[in-house]
């Protein structure tokens, strides 16, 4: 099992049940049994998934979070695992995980019947839906001879040379996202504003030279205002700091009369400045792109649509839903699945005009959107929202807790519904969708 196979535990499980739960503290036992290259677990987690797994435990019960050490066995690996949860502890952003993001088909058979045999007892398990339980495949772990007892094969010897020979060189290679200098900047447009952040986030007064900014508005009527075109400089020189490793995260406000054409300039001067593969998550009343294309190398999703539709693998809308149960399903079943699939290094999060979040359902989608991309977060906020908001989304990025959604309620049956049927739609192309495995297809194994 690897990073994949754990993160999507969490995902489908873990994390669907304890926000329900709604819990005031979080006790780790940290083993790193599942560590790559521990003898003991024979598992292949990365130390940057411990990272990963921490952060998406760190928006429980505000940031409350005690670890435990316990066992671990591959001294290297253990201690850079370690090294990794407690900067995360410390609100660094986690390194992105390498390698695809496709879980094991032994391990989606075992999340399913984990889902099916809880299901009964927590009501975000069963709104999401559960399929009847298989039959344990070849792949799984009930169904296969176990691997103690056949390491003396041949086969198994070479494996086993193999790994070490990969751990030796994962280990020994510098780390590829070192810590950019600053973790948070914002750009904001009340300047008394920035008495409510933390004291090292950096208020951010650059902006990209004027040429340059004209001629990303210049396509743009709605930017050709003196006001949107300085918070479009703005946004411009907070986005290459990201790219350039200078800023991990940033937010900036926008007018909201330009939001839809600040946001489109975003996309393209990122994709143009380095990003390979960049997320978009547009809140409210955000059209996409017309002319955006399909390339594989941006992912656009929506919330705030006026239905479900996944009007391509790369074009995808959801309504927003009413409910906190209803909410939580749409981040945690569909959001930071396709998030996590997708792969992305850049993460643009642009709440629009009438985007409807309340600022605590914000500042989680902002936290948890810090994980897939390696922390480069850059939030575009209407000015129309609360002026509290940005402060609050400040805070989410630079490593604090976000804010309690309040008491669980069940999702509509119609969101129900509509969420099953879209991920039904897009599960072939994103697989970190899946919760149930399927017989003999790809990521059994």
């Amino acid at each position: 099992m690897g990073n994949a196979d754990y993160v999507a535990a969490f995902l489908h499980v873990l994390l669907p049940v304890a926000f329900e739960f709604n819990p005031e503290l979080v006790l780790v036992s940290a083993g790193f049994d599942s560590a790559i290259g521990d003898p003991e677990g024979q598992m292949q987690a990365t130390p940057e998934c411990f990272a990963h797994l921490t952060q998406l435990l760190q928006v429980l019960a505000g940031g409350r979070v005690c670890a435990v050490l316990e066992g671990g066995y591959h001294l290297e690996s253990l201690s850079q695992s370690v090294c990794m949860m407690v900067q995360a502890l410390l609100g660094d952003p986690a390194p992105p995980l390498l390698g695809p993001m496709v879980p094991h088909g032994s391990a989606l058979e075992s999340i399913q019947s984990v889902r099916v045999a809880q299901g009964p007892h927590w009501m975000s398990l069963q709104q999401q839906g559960v399929a009847p339980v298989l039959s344990p495949s070849p792949h799984s772990p009930e169904g296969r001879p176990s691997s103690l007892l056949l390491t003396g094969r041949p086969e198994f010897k070479a494996a086993a040379t193999q790994d070490v020979a990969a751990l030796s060189s994962l280990l020994d290679q510098p780390r590829l996202n070192p810590t950019p200098p600053v973790r948070t900047a914002v750009a904001l447009a009340a300047p008394d504003a920035a008495l409510a952040l933390p004291s090292d986030v950096l208020c951010e007064e650059g902006s990209a030279p004027q040429e340059e900014t004209q001629a990303w508005a210049r396509p743009h009527e709605a930017l050709a205002q003196d006001r949107a075109l300085t918070a479009l400089g703005k946004v411009l020189y907070l986005l290459d700091r990201i790219l350039d490793g200078q800023v991990s995260s940033g937010i900036a406000v926008t007018p909201a009369c330009a939001a839809a054409a600040t946001l489109d300039v975003a996309i393209r001067c990122g994709l143009s400045h380095g990003a390979q593969r960049l997320l978009c998550l547009a809140v409210g009343q955000l059209d996409r792109p017309p002319d955006l294309t399909d390339d594989g190398r941006n992912l656009w999703l929506n919330i705030g649509g006026k239905e479900a539709a996944a009007l391509s693998m790369f074009h995808v809308s959801v309504p927003l839903p009413g409910t906190t149960g209803g909410f939580l399903s749409c981040v945690l079943a569909l959001v930071l699945p396709l998030a996590y699939s997708f792969q992305p290094d850049l993460v643009l999060v642009a709440l629009g005009p009438a985007h409807g979040l309340r600022d605590p359902q914000a500042a989680l989608l902002a936290a948890l959107l810090r994980g897939p991309a390696g922390g480069r977060v850059l939030a575009l906020v209407d000015e129309e929202s609360t002026p509290q908001l940005a402060v609050v989304l400040a805070r989410v990025l630079h490593g604090e807790a976000a804010p309690s959604l309040g008491p669980f309620s069940m999702a509509s049956p119609e969101d129900v519904q509509a969420l099953m049927q879209l991920r039904g739609q897009l599960e072939p192309r994103w697989k970190m969708l899946q919760v149930a495995s399927e017989a003999g297809g790809p990521g059994s194994g």
